[in-house]
């Protein structure tokens, strides 16, 4: 399992800056009756309501969503402006996604040091060196750097806050030297405390392919829910005006990588609203109960729910000085969705094709010929059997890669697109023998044999030609 993917999409709901698209609610009422009109207060002769004898959808610890609050976030929030803020974005939400709340969330705003103070997360030694394997054989992350080093940078400059559940509380990341919520990462957060408290958001699955679509659900919702709020900002409610500074950080991005984990806060909105065009909320309230097992699904909403990914197996014909790490499981699922980032790093597809129309719910596209016919997949890492080897060649590693398409011409694509544009023009790899290859410089220098029966696709990776065979014999 993708140990620190699994952190991200289970432990902490995030969300993190990117490309926003807007989100027109079709079913929104046109509610004027909290519009500000020539900067007067609109509710100066309005008595509200008298709080429900029960809790109800639009209302929370006492507060309507189309009631007026007096929050000036210039001088940061104090506690009563931060409970009112909170209170009525809660209701705000209820009322886009027709969610009750059951309990009242804890908000908590730190700045961005004390963010990457928090975060910076101690993983287990041998885990971590068996998924910097998985991202190598993607072709994403080479052996200069490890994953848990490009994602202490990635997410330290683009996370904006998370949620909890383990917790159950949200902790927004302000770059103001006061406390400041944006109002847009507030009500995002807020739907993950609504999904956790009715749904349950505890549970991750075991490869990177079903974490990234089993969060394609949970973050699609959020962000399909957050856009519809702010188009009601926009549109008809009286909203706090967003702070000064409620962007991101800034820092190092890996751009390949981002794309790889950005995926469902790109694709799920457009995943979900297809659900909720079959079936309103309903549809989508459901899909809780069967999440999406691929990004295949999420990125092509029609396959869901019938379209599952095929079991790929990887048998063990290594020879005695490799072995397999002692992980569980000892195999990953990287998916379609890694597999676009792969390409689109190498410039295997059409890069300005990843550009999305700027109106669509999905502000990327990540669908592409040599990654849209994927079936399943399973990369195993390899290491040398001896631990003083191990222990003293920290890049004597290896990987068996093996992907099944849906057709032997969706298998001969990425083939090609393999071994041409990646491997051979990308990374400069020579012939080295059969079906072997051959990259003598750069963070993916090692040799490469890359074989296709019918449908299926396998590749070798080793550090030396003569090496090959034994990670992984030729049947």
């Amino acid at each position: 399992m993708n140990r620190r993917l699994a952190a991200v999409f289970s432990a902490f709901l995030l969300v993190v800056a990117g490309c926003a698209a807007p989100v027109a609610d079709p079913s929104a009422a046109n509610d004027n009756s909290d519009a500000a009109v020539g900067g007067a207060d609109p509710d100066a002769d309005r008595s509200w309501p008298d709080d429900p004898p029960t809790d109800r959808l639009g209302w929370e610890a006492g507060y309507w969503y189309d009631e007026s609050i007096a929050v000036d976030q210039s001088d940061g929030l104090n506690d009563s402006e931060m409970e009112a803020f909170v209170a009525r974005t809660m209701a705000r939400v209820e009322v886009v996604r027709e969610l009750e709340f059951e309990e009242s969330v804890p908000v908590e705003v730190v700045s961005r040091a004390e963010y990457r103070n928090e975060s910076d997360a101690s993983t287990d030694p041998v885990h971590s060196d068996w998924n910097d394997q998985v991202w190598e054989a993607l072709l994403l992350v080479g052996e200069d750097r490890t994953i848990d080093e490009v994602f202490d940078e990635l997410y330290g400059g683009v996370v904006l806050g998370y949620y909890s559940p383990s917790e159950g509380r949200i902790v927004v990341v302000s770059d103001d030297s006061q406390p400041t919520i944006d109002r847009r990462t507030l009500a995002h957060e807020l739907v993950h405390a609504a999904q956790d408290q009715q749904f349950g958001l505890d549970r991750s699955p075991s490869t990177q392919d079903a974490q990234l679509a089993h969060s394609g659900l949970v973050e699609g919702d959020a962000r399909y829910v957050d856009g519809l709020y702010e188009a009601r900002c926009e549109a008809d409610w009286d909203c706090v005006p967003q702070p000064s500074n409620s962007g991101a950080g800034g820092g190092s991005v890996d751009y390949p990588v981002f794309i790889t984990i950005y995926t469902p806060y790109s694709e799920g909105p457009t995943f979900v609203s297809d659900l909720r065009d079959r079936g309103g909320w309903a549809a989508v309230d459901a899909a809780y109960a069967d999440r999406p097992t691929s990004t295949e699904q999420v990125l092509h909403p029609t396959r869901y729910p019938d379209e599952r990914p095929v079991e790929v197996t990887v048998e063990d014909r290594s020879s005695a000085a490799w072995t397999r790490y002692d992980t569980d499981p000892t195999a990953d699922t990287v998916g379609e969705a890694s597999v676009f980032a792969t390409f689109w790093k190498h410039r295997a597809v059409d890069r300005a094709s990843l550009q999305q129309d700027p109106g669509a719910y999905s502000p990327y596209n990540y669908t592409a010929e040599p990654s849209e016919g994927w079936a399943g997949d399973a990369v195993v890492p390899y290491r040398p059997a001896s631990d003083e080897t191990y222990e003293a060649n920290p890049h004597e590693r290896g990987y068996v890669w093996r992907t099944v398409w849906d057709t032997e011409a969706d298998a001969e694509q990425f083939e090609r697109a393999y071994v041409t544009d990646t491997l051979e023009r990308s990374l400069n790899a020579s012939e080295a023998g059969e079906d072997t290859y051959r990259v003598d410089d750069g963070p993916f220098a090692d040799a490469y044999r890359v074989t296709r029966e019918g449908n299926t696709v396998t590749v070798v990776n080793a550090p030396t030609v003569a090496q090959v065979d034994e990670v992984h014999e030729r049947s």
